[in-house]
Protein backbone atom coordinates (compact mmCIF):
# COMPACT_ATOMS: atom_id res chain seq x y z
CA UNK A 1 0.00 0.00 0.00
CA UNK A 2 1.52 3.82 -1.25
CA UNK A 3 0.95 6.87 0.69
CA UNK A 4 -0.60 9.16 -1.98
CA UNK A 5 -0.54 13.10 -1.51
CA UNK A 6 2.50 13.79 0.62
CA UNK A 7 3.53 14.81 3.77
CA UNK A 8 1.61 18.24 3.02
CA UNK A 9 -1.61 15.81 3.26
CA UNK A 10 -0.62 14.25 5.67
CA UNK A 11 -0.86 17.19 7.53
CA UNK A 12 -4.05 18.53 6.06
CA UNK A 13 -5.52 15.31 7.45
CA UNK A 14 -4.09 16.04 10.69
CA UNK A 15 -5.67 19.20 10.65
CA UNK A 16 -8.89 18.06 9.79
CA UNK A 17 -8.61 15.62 12.80
CA UNK A 18 -7.67 18.34 15.63
CA UNK A 19 -10.38 20.45 14.32
CA UNK A 20 -12.76 17.57 15.00
CA UNK A 21 -11.15 16.91 18.07
CA UNK A 22 -11.04 20.43 19.38
CA UNK A 23 -15.36 20.65 18.37
CA UNK A 24 -16.09 17.67 19.87
CA UNK A 25 -14.45 18.91 23.50
CA UNK A 26 -16.31 21.95 23.11
CA UNK A 27 -19.38 20.20 22.57
CA UNK A 28 -18.59 17.69 25.80
CA UNK A 29 -17.18 20.37 28.42
CA UNK A 30 -20.78 21.14 29.62
CA UNK A 31 -21.62 17.88 30.34
CA UNK A 32 -21.51 16.35 33.67
CA UNK A 33 -20.56 12.78 35.65
CA UNK A 34 -21.54 12.01 39.08
CA UNK A 35 -19.61 10.09 40.89
CA UNK A 36 -20.46 9.25 44.98
CA UNK A 37 -18.32 7.95 48.21
CA UNK A 38 -19.31 6.78 52.04
CA UNK A 39 -22.49 4.77 50.79
CA UNK A 40 -23.60 7.71 48.90
CA UNK A 41 -23.87 10.21 51.61
CA UNK A 42 -20.92 12.25 49.65
CA UNK A 43 -21.70 13.21 45.91
CA UNK A 44 -19.52 15.01 44.03
CA UNK A 45 -20.29 16.75 40.18
CA UNK A 46 -17.63 17.33 37.66
CA UNK A 47 -17.68 18.31 33.90
CA UNK A 48 -16.38 16.79 31.29
CA UNK A 49 -14.17 19.16 31.09
CA UNK A 50 -12.74 18.31 34.36
CA UNK A 51 -14.07 21.27 36.13
CA UNK A 52 -15.66 20.08 39.72
CA UNK A 53 -19.22 21.75 39.70
CA UNK A 54 -21.02 20.85 43.11
CA UNK A 55 -20.23 18.62 46.41
CA UNK A 56 -23.05 17.46 48.07
CA UNK A 57 -22.64 15.60 51.58
CA UNK A 58 -25.51 14.53 53.68
CA UNK A 59 -25.43 16.42 56.72
CA UNK A 60 -26.20 13.51 59.04
CA UNK A 61 -22.75 11.84 57.39
CA UNK A 62 -21.47 14.84 58.25
CA UNK A 63 -22.20 15.25 61.94
CA UNK A 64 -21.92 11.70 63.18
CA UNK A 65 -18.76 10.70 61.02
CA UNK A 66 -17.08 14.26 61.32
CA UNK A 67 -15.51 16.69 58.75
CA UNK A 68 -11.97 14.81 58.24
CA UNK A 69 -13.77 11.69 57.20
CA UNK A 70 -16.59 13.58 55.17
CA UNK A 71 -13.64 15.92 53.45
CA UNK A 72 -11.44 12.10 52.77
CA UNK A 73 -14.97 10.73 51.32
CA UNK A 74 -15.14 13.71 48.87
CA UNK A 75 -11.14 13.53 47.95
CA UNK A 76 -12.39 9.71 46.51
CA UNK A 77 -15.89 10.97 44.92
CA UNK A 78 -13.95 13.49 42.95
CA UNK A 79 -11.07 11.34 41.67
CA UNK A 80 -13.45 8.56 40.65
CA UNK A 81 -15.52 11.62 39.32
CA UNK A 82 -12.57 12.96 37.47
CA UNK A 83 -11.49 9.66 36.08
CA UNK A 84 -15.33 8.97 34.64
CA UNK A 85 -14.96 12.22 33.14
CA UNK A 86 -11.50 11.59 31.64
CA UNK A 87 -12.89 8.16 30.71
CA UNK A 88 -15.64 9.74 28.59
CA UNK A 89 -13.82 12.01 26.80
CA UNK A 90 -11.38 9.73 25.56
CA UNK A 91 -14.08 7.21 23.87
CA UNK A 92 -15.42 10.30 22.64
CA UNK A 93 -11.95 11.49 20.98
CA UNK A 94 -11.50 7.28 20.27
CA UNK A 95 -14.24 7.25 18.21
CA UNK A 96 -12.84 10.37 15.56
CA UNK A 97 -9.37 9.03 15.77
CA UNK A 98 -10.57 5.45 15.22
CA UNK A 99 -8.93 4.09 18.33
CA UNK A 100 -4.74 5.54 16.79
CA UNK A 101 -2.91 6.98 19.70
CA UNK A 102 -1.56 10.05 18.30
CA UNK A 103 0.76 12.06 20.27
CA UNK A 104 -0.30 15.58 20.77
CA UNK A 105 -4.23 15.34 20.12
Amino acid sequence: MQFRGGISELMRQAARMQRKIDERKAQLKDEEVTASAAGDKVKVIVTLEGKLRQVIIDPEFLKTEGLELALDAVVAASNSALEEADKKVDEEINKITGGLKIPGL
